[in-house]
């Protein structure tokens, strides 16, 4: 286990359809994020927060709202997170809308390439965020980081990472999912998505969703979860 962690603030609610998620970073640090894990042995370096263009609240363009912000605040973080891995430490991201998934996990898997590890992605939420921009009804980029890892978006942020899709769809599992719009549930099946949706954890339990997602993972592998 790394026992080196690195706090990163994300501070933004550039791709959510509602304001609020911007305050993230320090309401968990007013949780005392930092000296819980440190109670558990970790060494623990805050880097502080990230920055980035504000929200300019404005309606979207061509399916999508604040790409080029969007964008700005991924590339930032995946810069900050990929420095974090190549320096051994495990970087932990303090978001912030989902959207940063795009930017945070771009660089684990550009890590994982580079070191020669699988990667596994535990995505703990209640929507699949596998929207496009012909898909969304909304235009929020937070409905689409999974699709744009996985090589459906914009060519700004598919190719963040340097390479095309950044992640195989076969390499995540969605735990949780309660909400998706009607487009995107039957893209979520053409592209053979592994689900536990919240009707599966009803009647299955948590356990045992749990236990199938993180199955065959090995000393190879590298677990990143990402949650909203």
């Amino acid at each position: 286990m790394n026992k080196k962690i690195s706090l990163i603030g994300a501070p933004t609610d550039i791709g959510a359809g509602t304001r609020g998620a911007s305050m993230g970073p320090e309401a968990l640090r007013v949780a005392h994020i930092a000296q819980v894990l440190a109670g558990h042995g970790l060494e623990v370096l805050d880097r502080g927060n990230l920055i980035g263009p504000s929200n300019p609240w404005l309606p979207p363009v061509n399916g999508y709202r604040h790409l080029r912000e969007v964008v700005t605040w991924n590339q930032v973080l995946h810069d900050a997170v990929y420095a974090e891995l190549q320096d051994g430490r495990l970087p932990i991201v303090l978001g912030g809308d989902h959207c940063l998934g795009i930017g945070s996990i771009s660089a684990v898997a550009r890590h994982c390439r580079d070191v020669g590890k699988k990667l596994r992605i535990v995505w703990l939420d209640a929507h699949a965020d596998f929207n496009t921009n012909a898909l969304t009804p909304s235009g929020n980029i937070h409905g689409m980081p999974v699709a744009c890892l996985c090589g459906h978006g914009p060519q700004e942020l598919i190719e963040m990472g340097g390479q095309i899709p950044a992640i195989s769809p076969k390499c995540i599992r969605q735990i949780g999912i309660r909400s998706v719009d009607e487009g995107e549930k039957r893209f979520v099946h053409e592209q053979d998505l592994e689900v536990f949706d919240m009707r599966y954890i009803d009647e299955m339990g948590m356990r045992a969703a749990m236990e199938l997602a993180l199955g065959l993972i090995d000393t190879n592998t590298h677990l990143h979860v990402s949650l909203d």
